[in-house]
This record gives structure tokens, C-alpha cells and sequence, in this order.
């Protein structure tokens, strides 16, 4: 089908009888030429910087003893961060795997895919995000300048895990998961036991999302011969996201007793649990729109986890 993007006319061989690309609303307004910096950064689609960011504020509502116009000068530059970050991801992820993309009816479309872009340009916007995630790096305290540097190596790997394992979705839930420990280290200037069982809730947490987005591709990656944890688990798919998210709880149990949250964590802890079953009891593998609608709901699912942190600490 012609794709107009960027005034670049090309022809995408697969079928696009499903795709999560925007291009109408405020995308479809924007001039022309920056139409595909704004696709390749996934700004059509803000459910990736609201998972980015999720685990940011988990970790910075966690610690206790910070003052509250602290975690609020740490909310916001997570914020601001995560839409940067989330969007540098986007273009490496794309930039290695644009030649995989034109084979998925899902991705086809995408600017580096379809030829609305040239790595070239792809290369300078990437270069133009990481220098202003830098900057916002550079008002964090050393322990946080640190393990965000760190984390670019976690960026730039994620595209690989698809190559040679079956679990990406996994190494995407350390990438994505990685805000937890930056927001703990950032808010605490401190690495504890605390900090790391909230990592491991938010990777398991994501593992689960994860692996119901990919349901989404599955036909697809099989043809081209792409590894993932869906395709891994597609005949036990209620089981193993279930079993991703009760693990995810039992740490985010683990981190609230360890830093001693109080009575309000517990009682509404119940919320992003129910929520979390929720989409284990609507979940179909083989119904790519109802993947797409149950992934994107782990927005609501995060800002209940978020309620829950806030809620023990108010209660401390």
C-alpha cells in the first residue's frame, strides 16, 4: 500500500491489517519532514514513555526520609527523561531492526522500514536525544549519572536478544524495568535490598506485558524466523503471564516490608492485583487487537502501583 509519510513515495509489500502506527490527530498536523522523526520516536504512541517512566516513580516514591519537593524535582526530570530515552530506544531499536520491520504487517510502516528516513538521519536525531538525556542525566547525583550511563548498554543490546534467545522480552524487562533502580538510587543515593526487590517486580511485571504485545506478531516472526517469549510460551500464554505477574507481586511485597511501608501500601495493594488478573482472564493470544488493548492497559495498572507506594508512604 503507498505510504505518504515523509512526501517519499514507497510500497510496503505486507499487508497492514494490523498496526499500532498513528499517523492522524496531532501527528498528522505536524510539517511533513518532521512527520517521521516524530513516528520513529513512537510520539504517536506515549504508552512506552508511560511504561519508561512507571518504574521511575516506584522507585522514587520507595525510600523513605525525602523531602517531598525532592521526589517532585525527580518525578518531573524522570519524566521529561523518559519521553527523550524512551525515544532514543525506539531509534536504535529500529535502526537494527529496520530490514526485519518491512516483513511485519505491524511494522512495515515504520520511517527507517518503509525508506521515510535514511540511517543517516536516523543516526544525528539519535545523537541530538542522547544529548539532551545527558543533560538531564547531569542533575541527578553521581550514583544516578552512573547507572544511567549504565543502562545505554541494556539499549543498545535489546535489539540483539531477539537474534540469539527466546527470552527478548525478558532483556526488555531489565531495559524498561531499569527506571526502578534509577529512581531509588536517585531519591536514596543508595543501592539496597529494597531497591533490588522492586526491580525484580518491575522486569517480571514487564515480562508479562511484554509478552502479550508480542503475541501480536507471532505468524510473522515465525516466517522470518525472529526468537520471542511469546512465540516460546504461545501454548501456555494465561499461565506463564499469570505466573509473571503474581512473581511481580510477591516482589513488590518484598520491597514494601523491606523499607518498611506502611498500613496504606497494604490495603490497596489489592487494586493493581485485581488489575493484573484482569488481564489475565481477558487475555487471547491469537486476538492481536485485544493484545494490543490489554498491553496498553498496564498504563492504569502502573499509576495503581504508584497509588499503592504513595499510599505507604503516606501511611508510614
Amino acid at each position: 500500500m503507498p505510504d505518504l509519510i515523509a512526501g517519499r513515495i514507497h510500497v510496503v509489500t505486507q499487508p497492514a491489517s494490523h498496526t499500532d502506527i498513528r499517523t492522524d490527530g496531532w501527528i498528522g498536523r505536524l510539517p511533513a519532514p518532521v512527520r517521521p522523526y516524530a513516528l520513529l520516536a513512537r510520539l504517536d504512541r506515549p504508552i512506552g514513555t508511560w511504561l519508561l517512566f512507571l518504574p521511575g516513580v516506584w522507585g522514587i516514591l520507595l525510600p523513605a526520609g525525602v523531602e517531598p519537593r525532592e521526589r517532585m524535582r525527580l518525578i518531573v526530570l524522570f519524566g521529561i527523561g523518559s519521553i527523550v530515552m524512551r525515544a532514543a530506544g525506539c531509534v536504535v531499536n529500529d535502526m537494527w531492526d529496520r530490514d526485519i520491520d518491512r516483513m511485519v504487517a505491524r511494522t512495515a510502516g515504520r520511517p527507517l522500514a518503509s525508506g521515510a528516513l535514511r540511517m543517516r538521519e536516523a543516526g544525528l536525531f539519535l545523537l541530538a536525544l542522547l544529548l539532551i538525556g545527558f543533560n538531564i542525566l547531569m542533575c541527578l547525583n553521581p550514583l544516578s549519572r552512573v547507572l544511567g550511563a549504565s543502562s545505554l548498554l541494556l539499549v543498545g543490546l535489546y535489539p540483539l536478544a531477539k537474534r540469539v534467545t527466546w527470552w527478548p522480552q525478558l532483556v526488555m524487562g531489565f531495559t524498561f524495568g531499569f527506571g526502578a533502580p534509577l529512581g531509588y538510587a536517585a531519591a536514596a543515593d543508595h543501592l539496597d535490598l529494597a531497591q533490588a526487590a522492586l526491580y525484580a517486580a518491575t522486569i517480571m511485571w514487564q515480562l508479562g506485558f511484554d509478552t502479550i504485545y508480542g503475541f501480536q506478531d507471532m505468524e510473522d516472526d515465525a516466517r522470518i524466523g525472529v526468537k520471542s517469549t511469546s512465540r516460546l510460551m504461545a501454548s501456555q500464554a494465561r499461565g506463564f503471564v499469570g505466573a509473571c505477574y503474581v512473581i511481580a507481586l510477591a516482589a513488590l511485597a518484598t520491597a514494601a516490608a523491606l523499607s518498611h511501608q506502611g498500613w496504606g501500601f497494604w490495603v490497596t495493594l489489592p487494586l493493581p492485583a485485581a488489575l493484573l488478573a484482569w488481564q489475565v482472564a481477558r487475555l487471547d493470544e491469537h486476538d492481536a487487537p485485544q493484545c494490543l488493548r490489554l498491553f496498553r492497559f498496564n498504563r492504569e495498572t502502573g499509576l495503581a502501583v504508584a497509588l499503592v507506594l504513595l499510599a505507604g508512604l503516606m501511611t508510614r
